[in-house]
Order: structure tokens, then sequence, then C-alpha cells
């Protein structure tokens, strides 16, 4: 494994270089892009593409998303680009939007875990965009960490989930959005939402009218929302939510039991040590949410209690991400 450091916003031409050569020989480069860092081979190399699966120890039945410098470039991977995905590009790309389309035959049946669509998105990153770009080639991409860990935002949350499984990280310091991207199937009509983000339901519904909720996918069936196991992006702790009323208590309560606890509030008079009061605002809360859950993880907390978010929809992506990430503590 190697790390390179690169500059988010000017990065070195040689080390965009490096690893876009890394990338055409098969192999996997770790990437920041807007919303979490990605674990990255070449889509259209099924060899390259289950090294992915076998670093991460990803499910076969969970797709992964193909990232292009374009819509040009998505549409060399999807079979169809209807007027709504025009629209939704020209809205919200690049950006933390990803768009499921069919697929064109020269994507691996790995990519899309045996579907006939394929999910695409440009990320607004410029390293990412750079690395694309230098290697001429869609990159399929899921978080880059160890199945169902917490996603990484840093180089260093990469370093240590991935090790030497991965090839090349590039280090580009934090991420900004900081959850994965909000996911919509435009296969189907009206449009579905598979996995909310921070470009919420409403803001979809502006640029392409009505656009309905996923009915939940359990078990080994392949699932066209990536990232949507049923238990994702959980740290090593016990995470438990609770109302604002109740934290102190869970908390006491962890405690008698001998457990190290944090936990994440928001308005909240609760102080003391591994406390980490949360932004108020959902932008704010979410590009620090899986940053918070690392810290409180490296401070060896058994039990991370965390306040319940607000309701709005702006809030969906976030909800999503906790709720899957709960565990009822043992």
């Amino acid at each position: 494994m190697r790390i390179v450091q690169v500059d988010p916003t000017r990065p070195d031409p040689r080390a965009i270089a490096d690893a876009a050569l890394v990338l055409r020989r098969g192999e996997l480069v770790a990437f920041p892009t807007e919303t979490v860092y990605g674990l990255g081979a070449n889509a259209l190399d099924p060899a390259a593409v289950d090294r992915i699966y076998a670093a991460k120890g990803r499910p076969a039945y969970n797709p992964i998303i193909v990232h292009v410098a374009d819509a040009a470039g998505a549409r060399a991977v999807a079979a169809e680009w209807p007027e709504r995905a025009e629209r939704l590009a020209a809205a919200f790309w690049p950006g933390p939007l990803t768009i499921v389309l069919p697929k064109r035959p020269i994507v691996p049946d790995g990519v899309t875990a045996g579907l006939p669509s394929v999910g695409v998105r440009v990320p607004a990153h410029p390293v990412a965009l750079a690395l694309i770009t230098a290697a001429s080639m869609p990159i399929a991409a899921p978080s880059a960490n160890r199945s169902t860990e917490l996603s990484p935002t840093t180089a260093d949350h990469v370093a240590r989930s991935l090790g030497n499984a991965v090839d090349l990280i590039l280090d580009a310091g934090p991420t900004r959005v900081g959850i994965e991207s909000t996911v919509v199937d435009l296969t189907r009509d009206p449009p579905v939402l598979l996995r909310p983000g921070m470009i919420s339901i409403t803001d979809l519904e502006r640029v392409v009218g009505p656009v309905v909720g996923a009915g939940r996918v359990a078990g080994e069936a392949a699932r066209p929302p990536p990232g949507k196991l049923d238990r994702h992006n959980s740290p090593r702790a016990t995470l438990v939510l609770a109302g604002a009323a109740d934290v102190a208590h869970v908390m006491d309560r962890e405690r008698a039991r001998g457990r190290r606890v944090g936990a994440l509030v928001l308005a909240s008079p609760l102080r003391g040590e591994h406390m980490i009061e949360m932004p108020a605002d959902a932008p704010g809360y979410a590009a620090r949410l899986y940053e918070s859950l690392h810290a409180l993880d490296d401070a060896g907390c058994a039990v991370i209690v965390v306040e319940r978010v607000a309701g709005g929809r702006e809030w969906d992506g976030i909800r999503d991400r906790l709720d899957r990430a709960a565990r009822p503590p043992g």
C-alpha cells in the first residue's frame, strides 16, 4: 500500500498519472470524492472489479456505482439516456447523485450484481475527476472500507480499514459532504428513490416531478441501491439511538454496566468526556457524522448513544445511515 498526498483543488498531474497507471494495471486505487473515499477499479475489467469485492469482503449481491467524468461518460455505460436523466444531470452533476439506468453489455455483471441496470454518477471532487479523465475509463468505486464498517472520510480511515488490500491511496484530506450519494432509479416510472442522501427527494421532485420511495430488499437478493445492506456503516461500538430526553438515561445505564460510553448530541446541556456536539443543520451534521463515529470508536467507546435528529426531508439521508448503523445494546 502506498499513500500519496495530493492537493484537493489542484492535484499534481504526475500523482494522478501514476494512479491512472495503477488502475490500468487492474489494481485498486482509493481516492476522495465529495461524499466519502471510494475504492476504485476499472469498471470494464471483471477481474479488477472482483478485487474490489475481495478487498472489502463485499457481498456479491451488492452492486457498485460507476463514476464517470461527465454525462457523455454516463451515456457510454448506460443503454438508455431518458430526458429525466438529462434534467437530473444538468441540475446535480457534478455532485452527490447516482442515477440508475439500463446498462450496456460492456458493463460486467460483477459491477451490477447481475442486474440489468447500472448506477452512475459524476463526482464533484477535483481529484476524482482528474483521475477518471487521466485513466480514460469509468471507475467502479464503492466506499473504501470493509463491508458494513464505517465509510471513510479521510485517507487514514481507508488505510486502517483496508491496509494492503488497496494498492494506492490518494490523500486529499477530509471529504466535504460526508455521507454517500443519493440514488434514484430511472428504470421505473415514476422514478424511485433507492437511497436518500444530501440531495433530498424534494430536490429531485423539483426537477423530474413525483418520486416514490423504494420497498425494502432483504436477504441475499440483488438490490439496485448500492450500499443498502440491512446493516451498513456501523461503528465497532454498539450504536444506540435515543430521544433528546433519554440520552442521559441511556448513557448512565450503559456506564453502570461498566462500559465506556460516547455520544453524539445536538443542542444539549450535557457535557462530558467522549461527548461530541453535532451541528444543528443537516449538511453540517452529515459532514461530521462518520468522522465523529470514527473518533469515538478510536477512543475505545463500547457504546455510542446518538440523539435522534430532526424529521425534515433534508435529514432523510442522515436518518437512513443512523437507523441502519444502530443496534440494541448487548
